[in-house]
């Protein structure tokens, strides 16, 4: 069963433990060190940051950064992983402070998209041809400060900047509501398709789901993740879980709510997610008591997790959802699924 999917995380994903309230309190583990762990764990791909791969990416030569990011890729083939995707890190820097495609100075929108040509061009010497746009800062703390209807444009812009840029180049939008900036732009992957189909080529820009970002936005992640698999725009998802309308806590998948975790995994069955070979990418971290030596066992759990939910879709009786469907029994329904996730034989009453 395990075959069917394809696993990644990001190095970031293997934490030190540091939150808003307390710094780290497990010692850092070195980045070749973090690529050794992922065919240990069951994990094929890599999620990147441009600053991942090319530390210190905006003060190197292009060909300087080109080379560290061919001796990743080496690192990569070394150990038989892939990168599945880059993500421009525009959030972290301070010239993103105001937003990066939609910052109000022109020389900070101009910085964005130099970045983000940087982190093209650090894709595809990692061997990988897709960008995943988190709009982080993309956004604003009160709404008067931009005017939205220039912002979206401005994200377009962008978006098509990009696709310009590199014919060969794909591009995830991943939507989240809030945090860091109270109101964000692309909230959800309505928002986010929306903007792909007005795009010079809409056949390159998709949609990446993290389950706590639906959440946050007070969606259910399965239905997110149906709305793009119906448009055959699902590429990428990240599966954690979240304890409530809270920060953007990465729970290990399943672990607050494994009822809702079921049904992520049952529409990715349902959409035939597998036969596209896109990868079930974890966005967890340990929790902070983890002692350093166990600091990986979140995301031994959550890949655990979705497996065995895989074989609860599968083995599902049919015949059951069927006869309820047709009689509009959904309280039997309900009791079945629930009997099924709890080791019980499902049965109608």
């Amino acid at each position: 069963m395990s075959n069917d999917y394809r696993f990644s995380f990001g190095p970031w994903n293997i934490h030190e433990g540091a939150d808003p309230f307390g710094p780290p309190v497990r010692p850092n583990v070195e980045f070749a060190k973090k690529l050794a762990l992922y065919k240990k764990l069951g994990f094929d791909g890599v999620q990147f940051h441009d600053d991942d791969a090319v530390p210190d990416m905006e003060n190197l030569f292009p060909s300087e950064m080109i080379k560290k990011a061919s001796a990743v890729k080496a690192l990569l083939d070394g150990e038989g992983l892939v990168a599945e995707f880059v993500a421009p890190r525009l959030w972290e820097n301070p010239k993103g402070v105001d937003g990066g495609f939609t910052a109000n100075d022109p020389a900070c929108r101009n910085w964005a998209m130099e970045r983000t040509y940087r982190a093209v061009d650090i894709a595809r010497a990692l061997g990988t041809n897709l960008i995943v746009l988190w709009l982080a800062r993309e956004g604003t703390y009160i709404r008067e400060s931009k005017n939205a209807i220039v912002a979206y444009e401005r994200l377009l812009d962008a978006v098509n900047r990009i696709l310009e840029y590199d014919r060969e180049i794909a591009i995830a939008i991943e939507p989240k509501p809030n945090e860091p900036m109270d109101h964000a732009y692309v909230p959800t992957i309505g928002h986010a398709l929306a903007l792909a189909y007005q795009t010079i080529d809409p056949t390159r820009v998709g949609g990446l789901i993290e389950t706590a970002h639906a959440v946050l936005a007070g969606l259910d992640p399965s239905d997110e993740m149906a709305f793009a698999l119906a448009q055959g725009k699902l590429w990428s998802v990240h599966l954690n879980d979240q304890n409530g309308l809270k920060y953007d806590q990465d729970k290990a998948f399943g672990s607050a709510n494994l009822r809702a975790a079921y049904n992520q995994v049952r529409v990715l069955e349902l959409g035939g997610y597998p036969a596209t070979g896109r990868f079930v990418g974890l966005d967890v971290k340990a929790m902070r008591t983890q002692a350093a030596e166990s600091a990986t066992q979140h995301l031994v759990n959550s890949r655990a997790i979705f497996l065995m939910l895989v074989e609860k879709v599968r083995t599902f009786p049919k015949e059951i959802e069927e006869q309820c469907a047709a009689n509009r029994d959904y309280e039997a329904l309900e009791l079945a699924v629930l009997q099924h996730l709890m080791g019980k034989t499902p049965q109608i009453p």
